[in-house]
């Protein structure tokens, strides 16, 4: 695994979903979809990983992006800052 990542983030129109475009492989062939935390919590190491962040409820990875989607009340500075942080840890 490569020391550097690199992580850019965008908001979809509907704003209850966050695009992660990074520079590593995130997932290994086809998508991985996770409708919930609890089967984030059983899915691939990155999944579970991502799954301790409050206020993620879906996830999809598919190769070096993700698409998160939101619990309406939560920040999405919040938990962008916080995919930032488990990205680079998983990476170093």
């Amino acid at each position: 695994m490569s020391e550097y990542i690199k992580i850019e983030a965008e908001t979809d129109d509907d704003e209850s979903i966050m695009y992660v475009y990074t520079n590593q492989k995130l997932a290994e062939g086809t998508a991985e979809k996770y409708e919930s935390v609890e089967a984030m919590e059983e899915g691939s190491p990155i999944a579970q990983a991502l799954s301790l962040i409050q206020g993620i409820i879906s996830l999809r990875i598919e190769a070096g992006d993700l698409a998160i989607t939101r619990d309406p009340g939560s920040p999405w500075h919040s938990i962008e800052g916080d995919v930032s942080a488990v990205l680079k840890e998983f990476f170093l």
